[in-house]
């Protein structure tokens, strides 16, 4: 692709202020990204949650982050109210956009919790223990078929963290939206839970995935290898499961097979009607 425009993407950043891997990330993806396809990218961050900035309606393509902290208790909050109220308009824009001009959006992790809570898509409810580590995700029928997806194995992997999970899905909602879901978690035969779901798409424009796809293997290692987070992972899981991850962090067919190719084909397919 060579650049006809710049391509302008809004980060809504859901971090609250808290130190995270995630948003270096998503900037490092919208970098390359814009390097491989030849496009000059421009993007901006907004701090919804303590500063309820926003972005308005001019972008392109709208990426919204993960996040700390309950995808349920923030309801009626402020901040929730507020990012609730700019998704209706992003639905509303589309509605009245030329094809060529809608929106698309991807959800990630905190930000797929709220959007499957106010879509009434799943119960969001808290996990009995928290889920953190490198995991498989397996795809059905509609992920085989999903254009964000291609070139991904079944199962692939992907970093998982979260004390929330998505699960009993709504079908007859998501039929009423136009929406799939597209991947759900591991089987666990030895528990007796429900899989999550790991990724929907909302409808034609909205898209998001429960896992992080952004998360690469050097800012992960990092983060695991820090003292407080090494601790804690073996405290709560055992040092044999810190020793895997580290591990599985270094096999270049899981973490970054899937870093390289969900995010950057959402852009690629949100960006081209806007370059050439």
């Amino acid at each position: 692709m060579k650049s006809a425009q710049s391509v302008r993407i809004a980060i809504l950043d859901l971090y609250d202020g808290q130190a995270n891997q995630g948003m270096r990330c998503i900037r490092e993806i919208i970098n390359l990204w814009g390097e491989e396809h030849n496009v000059e990218t421009v993007y901006d961050v907004f701090d919804v949650r303590k500063e309820l900035q926003f972005p308005d309606f001019s972008y392109n393509v709208y990426i919204s982050s993960g996040g700390p902290g309950s995808p349920l208790e923030s309801k009626g909050s402020e901040w929730d109210n507020a990012y609730m109220q700019w998704l209706a308009g992003i639905e509303q824009f589309n509605l009245r956009a030329e094809p060529s001009q809608t929106k698309k959006v991807f959800f990630i992790c905190h930000s797929f919790q709220l959007a499957c809570r106010h879509y009434g898509v799943g119960n969001v409810c808290k996990r009995k223990s928290t889920s953190f580590g490198v995991f498989p995700v397996h795809m059905l029928e509609a992920g085989v078929e999903e254009g964000i997806f291609e070139g991904l194995k079944d199962p692939f992997f992907a970093v998982d963290s979260r004390d929330y999970q998505v699960v009993e899905p709504n079908l007859t909602q998501l039929n009423l939206m136009g929406g799939e879901i597209l991947a759900i978690e591991k089987e666990r035969p030895h528990v007796p839970y429900e899989r999550a779901i790991m990724a929907i798409r909302f409808n034609k424009h909205f898209i998001g995935t429960q896992f992080h796809p952004e998360a690469d293997a050097i800012g992960m290692s990092m983060y695991l290898q820090r003292d407080d987070k090494k601790q804690a992972v073996i405290q709560e899981h055992g040092e044999a499961k810190w020793k895997s991850m580290i591990e599985q962090l270094q096999d270049p067919d899981k973490i970054m097979y899937t870093y390289s190719r969900i995010l950057p084909n959402f852009l690629t397919e949100s960006a081209i009607n806007f370059v050439y």
